[in-house]
């Protein structure tokens, strides 16, 4: 997985201002692989609804994933005949390719897209991206494994989807519940920062950019869907799961091993009392007490099991011991990574070292149990040497959380990132020679070179103009139109 990636701090959230006119709000992508038949009904449905419900600008891009048949005639014929419909041609096939290449490039300021059978009700659509353009959420999905989603599909895709979702939760840790919903939305300025790390091109990207935005700390929203099955689907089931598996152990490995820098991704939100600076009260020490006090039980668990194994070939003090040197080792490593978010292995030989200064404190504390056990009975038996074990360790337990948090990971404490801008502002001499230029060879301001996008990500060279800007400004809404009367909706 790539970690050379410094995508810069995500943005706070803020509505968007609703004045002016021009730019499209939203964007909606339309990804496609020989899809002639179905293309034509699908933009032509969508554009009406959109033209009849959605009350600010939008535009319809058809991302051709280098199709065969007649599909790239079918979308540039839609995108004459309909206005605010756009048409992309890909030479590689891979619909995350598509998605990350469209929305790269877009200077919508909410990007989404849909599957082009249109199984999603297109009723969910406003409610979809409305918490992005208020600016409650980042990213919106649909989800068919809501308790009020309706959905008809056959057992053996409702059997694959649910186990899939179960697949990510138990493994990725993934708290939304549907990844695979052909329906989501993402607001643009948190794209720009997301896309770069997503390295998945096929149907994995949905998933790879959801439990990233997740471990980043976006906000995801869910909306129930109705969503009926298109029984001609070309979606190759066994291989789209194969590749779903094998996109779950390289972002799973990759958020063990910490080469993601998910670190540098904390957003400055501002106005939540959760992140503001209270007088007496330590960030972060809820969170940090939960994750020592699971990580405590599972060691303590794991060190009995260990002192009653070395009980049956050595006697109780050097049972204890050796149980104890191998679960501190454990428990060490566990909290640095767990309960501290301590990443990579910078450092990890110094707080194991420390680590067993602690756990020398531990020992000492549970072989003087043993001893003082010893002292008052000749010979205790098993339950009661386990019982004095136990009320020991609860004592070390604490002291040992102590000894964690202000001597071996004193610094691990979470701190918001000062705020980057994700564009360099211009020099003085730049602004005099952009002056200086004729306005035919002028860049506009809100363009973002290709050179400087990293290599993988930069747009396709045949993209339309429209998709060549990468807009640093945040784009006014457009109200609703006086068009869209009543009296104008019947006459359609």
């Amino acid at each position: 997985m790539r970690t050379d990636s410094s995508p810069g701090s995500l943005p706070a959230r803020e509505h968007l201002p609703a004045a002016g006119a021009g730019t499209p709000v939203l964007d909606v992508v339309v990804p496609v692989y020989n899809e002639e038949k179905d293309l034509g009904p699908c933009v032509r449905r969508l554009h009406e609804h959109l033209n009849r419900t959605f009350p600010y600008a939008f535009r319809i891009t058809v991302a051709d994933n280098a199709s065969t048949d007649g599909t790239p005639q079918v979308a540039a014929g839609l995108a004459a005949d309909l206005p605010a419909v756009r048409s992309v041609r890909l030479e590689q096939k891979g619909r995350g390719r598509a998605l990350r290449t469209v929305w790269s490039a877009s200077d919508a300021p909410v990007l989404a897209y849909m599957d082009v059978d249109l199984s999603t009700d297109l009723n969910a659509l406003l409610p979809l991206v409305a918490p992005l353009i208020s600016g409650h959420s980042d990213l919106a999905i649909g989800s068919r494994l809501a308790r009020s989603s309706r959905v008809v599909r056959g057992a053996k895709r409702e059997f694959i989807s649910r186990t899939y979702n179960l697949i990510l939760r138990g493994s990725l840790q993934a708290r939304f519940s549907d990844a695979q919903c052909g329906f989501k939305a993402i607001r643009r300025d948190v794209a720009q920062v997301l896309l770069p790390l997503v390295e998945d091109t096929g149907w994995f990207f949905d998933t790879e950019m959801l439990v990233l935005a997740e471990r980043a700390g976006c906000r995801i929203h869910e909306v129930p869907v109705d969503w009926i099955d298109d029984p001609d689907s070309t979606v190759h089931i066994v291989r789209t799961a194969t590749e779903d598996l094998k996109g779950v152990w390289r972002v799973g490995k990759a958020l063990a091993t910490g080469s993601l820098p998910l670190d540098r991704l904390g957003r400055p939100f501002g106005d939540d009392p959760r992140d503001r600076e209270l007088n007496g009260v330590p960030q972060g020490l809820a969170r940090q007490l939960v994750g020592f006090c699971v990580v405590g039980a599972l060691s303590t668990l794991f060190y009995l099991l260990l002192y009653s194994g070395f009980r049956h070939f050595a006697g109780s003090q050097f049972a204890n011991a050796l149980a104890l040197l191998v679960s501190a080792v454990a428990n060490t490593a566990a909290n640095r990574r767990l309960t501290f978010g301590v990443r990579g292995r910078g450092g990890a030989v110094r707080h194991q070292a420390q680590g067993l200064v602690v756990f020398g404190i531990g020992l000492a504390l549970t072989s003087g149990s043993l001893a003082a056990l010893s002292a008052a009975s000749a010979d205790p038996d098993h339950s009661t040497e386990l019982a004095v074990l136990i009320a020991a360790n609860l004592a070390a337990t604490v002291l040992r959380f102590l000894l964690f948090r202000a001597w071996v990971f004193p610094d691990a404490e979470p701190t918001a990132p000062a705020r980057k801008p994700l564009l360099p502002e211009p020099g003085p001499q730049e602004s005099r020679l952009s002056e200086s230029r004729s306005p035919e060879s002028r860049m506009p301001e809100s363009r973002l070179p290709e050179s400087r996008l990293p290599e993988t990500h930069r747009p396709e060279p045949h993209l339309p103009d429209p998709y060549r800007t990468w807009s640093d400004a945040t784009v006014r809404l457009q109200p609703v139109r006086h068009a869209d009367t009543d009296h104008s909706r019947d006459a359609r």
